[in-house]
């Protein structure tokens, strides 16, 4: 029932509402948009180091008919059924329409990754939108519709997380249960009801089922039960209930975790390394200027940085539930990733939703200094301009992916060298597989393998990692010096000779084993990485020394 005006009777209006909706439509498909823009970057090859063994565990599964993973060091469980679920329905569908047969779906794989590779890229990308959802719903529900509007719009844009909504990774379905994990948090400050502490654990035991860290999820809901605790000391009860029904989801998702107890212990020990190669931290507080600084400015802009402090500091007096339920888990998440030996531009994935709230309250906050009439033309022209500035920097960090060194370097030798000639290549250059001459590919202690042959015995992750001998990178800096005679090629495509020699007092003993296996060739090509139009790293295709 609505009065005279039109209005309904809660005051809203229904031109409103429906501008609202319109305008969360309108991101979710800009969203989309920037996410499925390139998404093929890179294929045949892959760049990416930990996609093709996501991929290979997940095919794993189906070939020996396991719903164990295997490997938990992420510990990725959620991440490995939904893909092998995914892939089971690419092979169903494929057998159907008479594309392979039952047995020749892994073969098909192996000559065309991207049977495989592009269904779970969009799987990333549904895992990207919905961070956009719940971010505009969490901020919608915690600040008002033009705060969630304002969150929803920054997320949707932001160059590192439109990035990682195109990898096959954990990073993004973990940031999504922990945003749905707060969702609930959120309704537990409003209404506090115990089902919805339950549901926000459940959630942020899924998300520790997809990357361990991500179990922080929890403490918003935890921070929200003692805000309701000052005013009924009753509540405190309530607080083990999100964190057992974090752990029991945990182990009915995952209950490989208990049973193959020691290899938990192994992958997590083998994932806790002291250094790696260009990912080395340097302490507490030079990690979280990286992050707040590379990382955060980096792709959001330092404005909206220094917006988002200042969101963090209003929300406190303006929206409590924003600083009581919400912002908690994103701050200590940054702090605890500050606080590791390493530090990678994609562990803070799960701070960008967060950060993104932040700012929109301070957008907001910034914007009612002014008088009235200007504050709604101020929020627009804030937000705008950031998004804007991601919307170009994001371009050029699309370009840098689509154009890569490896890419243009394999390219090269393609129209340069005579294909017969044998070839040793450091990444997944599917690319050059229908090349005639030899390909050899390093495989640690068991040093170089021609690639033709091990895919021709349908290689699995468990046999990789054998061969891989707790190697974080597959390299020549990896093979043992005794079988480096295995590598001999007439060419060869180095990706991370430039890495070591930037860390050689680090890394002495990889740098004297490309210089030792290189020794009288010569360097044909150089490409180096262009900020803005070609990313990667830089690569040298090398002609080998004969009979050396």
């Amino acid at each position: 029932m609505t009065d005279p005006s039109g209005r309904p009777r809660n005051g809203r209006s229904r031109g409103r509402i429906s501008r609202a909706g319109a305008t969360l439509i309108g991101l979710l498909l800009l969203a989309a948009g920037l996410r499925l823009w390139h998404l093929g970057f890179g294929l045949p090859s892959l760049n990416d180091p930990d996609e093709p063994l996501f991929v290979m565990k997940a095919l794993d599964m189906l070939r020996g008919h396991t719903i164990d993973p295997g490997w938990f060091g992420h510990p990725a469980t959620t991440l490995f059924y939904a893909l092998a679920a995914i892939f089971a329905l690419v092979a169903a569908t494929g057998i159907a329409a008479g594309w392979w047969t039952s047995a020749g779906f892994a073969a098909a794989v192996f000559a065309d990754p991207g049977l495989l590779i592009v269904p779970g890229r969009l799987l990333m990308v549904a895992c990207g939108l919905a961070c956009v959802y719940l971010t505009w719903s969490i901020g919608k529900r915690a600040a008002g519709p033009r705060i969630g509007l304002i969150a929803a719009a920054l997320l949707a844009v932001n160059p590192l997380h439109i990035e990682l909504s195109q990898i096959i990774r954990s990073d993004m379905m973990a940031t999504a249960f922990m945003l749905l994990s707060t969702r609930f948090a959120v309704l537990v400050f409003e209404h506090g009801r115990r089902r919805d502490i339950v549901l926000a654990g459940v959630a942020a035991g899924l998300a520790c089922a997809t990357k361990w860290p991500t179990a922080i999820a929890f403490g918003n809901v935890e921070c929200a039960i003692l805000w309701l605790a000052a005013r009924d000391r009753r509540r405190l009860l309530d607080l083990p209930l999100a964190p057992v029904a974090a752990a029991v989801t945990l182990i009915i998702v995952s209950p490989f975790l208990v049973i193959d107890h020691a290899i938990v212990v192994r992958d997590l020990l083998g994932e806790a390394r002291p250094y790696h190669l260009g990912s080395t931290g340097g302490g507490f507080a030079a990690n979280l200027r990286f992050y707040l600084t590379n990382v955060l400015g980096g792709s959001f802009g330092p404005i909206c940085v220094g917006l988002a402090a200042i969101g963090c500091v209003a929300s406190a007096r303006r929206f409590p539930a924003v600083a009581v339920a919400v912002l908690p888990v994103g701050v200590a998440f940054l702090i605890a990733i500050s606080a590791q030996s390493l530090l990678w531009e994609r562990w803070a994935v799960p701070v960008l939703p967060f950060v993104a709230l932040a700012a929109a309250v301070g957008i907001d906050r910034v914007a009612a200094l002014l008088p009235r009439r200007l504050e709604r033309g101020a929020i627009i022209a804030i937000t705008a301009a950031s998004c804007a500035m991601m919307v170009y920097w994001n371009g050029a960090r699309t370009r840098e992916r689509a154009t890569d060194t490896r890419q243009i370097a394999t390219a090269w030798l393609a129209a340069h060298v005579d294909p017969q000639r044998s070839v040793l290549i450091e990444h997944a250059a599917f690319d050059l597989i229908g090349r005639p001459g030899r390909l050899l590919f390093p495989m640690g202690r068991s040093g170089c393998v021609d690639i033709r042959a091990m895919l021709a015995r349908k290689p699995s992750y468990a046999k990789v990692e054998t061969a891989r001998a707790g190697s974080a990178i597959v390299d020549i800096g990896n093979v043992p010096p005794a079988l480096l005679a295995s590598c001999r090629a007439d060419y060869a495509i180095f990706t991370h000779y430039a890495r070591y020699q930037a860390e050689r007092a680090r890394f002495p003993e990889q740098v004297d084993s490309y210089r030792r296996l290189a020794r009288g060739g010569t360097v044909r090509a150089i490409v180096s990485p262009i900020p803005g139009e070609r990313g990667g790293p830089m690569v040298y295709v090398v002609q080998m020394a004969r009979g050396d």
